[in-house]
């Protein structure tokens, strides 16, 4: 059953829905653009610093989306909250993520896993430039 909002309510606009809006790519993009070499980030950190922990999977997407020709985004550094790639059915974009990533010195462990505590890179605090 779908109800009816009352006469003159104006709904607000949850965060994801505000976060995930125009130019939503293009900040993805600039965020991880900061990684440095042998360092990673989480889809959940970037969406963090976007305003929304929730959009943790447009972050994926928009990084999937990504083309590479036109912008040289270092995509393969952003990893799932486990210490995984999430490679979603994609093995050889996941063998090529950890091949660039092994190459940067970040290491897997028997599982698969890279040590968060060791290479997750931590974001300067302070205000950050719109994109």
């Amino acid at each position: 059953m779908h109800i009816l909002p009352r006469p003159g309510y104006t709904s607000r606009m949850s965060a994801p829905e505000r976060v995930v809006g125009p130019g939503f790519h293009a900040r993805v993009y600039a965020l991880v653009a900061e990684v440095p070499r042998g360092a990673v980030t989480t889809y959940g950190d970037i969406a963090t610093l976007l305003g929304s922990p929730r959009v943790a999977r447009h972050v994926g997407w928009a990084l999937a989306g990504l083309d590479e020709a036109k912008d040289p985004v270092p995509w393969h550094r952003v990893i799932n909250a486990q210490g995984r790639i999430s490679h979603r059915g994609d093995l050889v974009r996941a063998q090529r993520q950890r091949e660039l990533l092994e190459r940067e010195g970040v290491a897997f462990d028997a599982q698969g896993r890279v040590d968060l505590r060791a290479h997750r890179w931590r974001f300067p605090i302070g205000p950050r430039a719109e994109g």
